[in-house]
């Protein structure tokens, strides 16, 4: 690629990059879609729902990005009781998912219980995931970013 190229989403390197909120509901039947951009991104028709770590949220790996993450368990001993406890509790309580033919997923009722997902759900872009959040818990989340702390993130991150 040339460098005054511009760089399309699905050109990076392990499929894309999730950017930018969506507000979508649940439906009857608890599905939620996913906007056709990000399956595209995807490519694999499959997900990976994980609670959140620290954050009442629900973090969703495409099945590309979780493979590579597993990939960093083969060199963990199973004599790590430490790496092998997150595993353990990280791991049973995620959901592996495929969307349908209009594009919807069937989150777990313990996963939507444990982020307070009742009906609205915002999707929010993090790069080579995203996350699931009710509106209030994510308009919380919002209100604690203060410009200081994002320019010390921004700065920890070399941005």
């Amino acid at each position: 690629m040339e460098s005054n190229e511009v760089m399309k989403t699905g050109d990076w390197p392990m499929g894309g990059t999730f950017v930018g909120t969506f507000t979508h509901s649940l439906d009857t039947k608890k599905r939620l879609t996913i906007p056709s951009d990000w399956r595209e991104m995807a490519g694999d028709p499959r997900f990976f729902v994980l609670p959140g770590v620290n954050l009442k949220c629900l973090y969703v790996f495409p099945a590309q990005e979780m493979m590579r993450r597993l990939e960093k368990f083969r060199n963990v001993s199973i004599a790590d009781a430490k790496a092998q406890q997150f595993a353990r509790t990280f791991f049973s309580r995620a959901n592996q998912v495929p969307w349908d033919s209009q594009g919807r997923i069937r989150v777990g009722d313990d996963l939507l219980e444990y982020a307070g997902l009742l009906n609205q759900v915002m999707l929010v872009g993090i790069g080579n995931r995203f996350e699931l959040w009710s509106p209030e818990q994510w308009k919380e989340q919002n209100a604690q970013v203060e410009p200081s702390s994002f320019v010390e993130a921004a700065q920890y991150i070399g941005f």
